[in-house]
């Protein structure tokens, strides 16, 4: 049996409001490797979309002359977050919904948005117990055509 997702996941409205209003995306997973797909993502929400994106890697890459930051935690007070992106395997995921829980009102993070393929359940309903927005398994360039 396939457990259900827990409620308020990847709500249509939700999926229309972080996607057509302006904000700052930060990017988990996002490095300057263009063969990646979460760069390839990140590029096309800049330059489509017009959202501001904040890379979060290990390395605190620059990426597109923004500052890249190596966890959630690191990303300035000051700094308003939207949506935390997530480009990690869904057994890395729950770590990072946890810090950005912590971050949320640090950030003024709104919404979890896990890419295609990246599925925690239980990470997604600590996030909705949160008061976070949560998007899970899809991808935002799969997503907008369809608005």
């Amino acid at each position: 049996m396939t457990p259900s997702k827990p409620a308020r996941v990847s709500d249509p409205e939700v999926i229309r409001r972080v996607l057509t209003t302006p904000g700052t995306w930060a990017v988990v997973g996002l490095s300057t490797d263009a063969s990646r797909t979460a760069y390839g993502v990140a590029r096309w929400m800049r330059d489509a979309l017009g959202h501001r994106i904040i890379p979060v890697h290990p390395r605190a890459p620059v990426v597109w002359d923004e500052q890249g930051y190596a966890s959630l935690t690191q990303i300035p007070g000051g700094t308003v977050v939207t949506v935390v992106d997530c480009f990690v395997n869904s057994h890395r995921v729950g770590g990072v919904v946890d810090e950005a829980i912590v971050n949320k009102d640090r950030l003024g993070i709104e919404a979890i948005w896990l890419q295609l393929g990246v599925i925690d359940e239980d990470a997604a309903q600590r996030a909705i117990n949160a008061d976070l927005d949560v998007v899970m398994d899809t991808c935002p360039m799969i997503e907008y055509p369809r608005l």
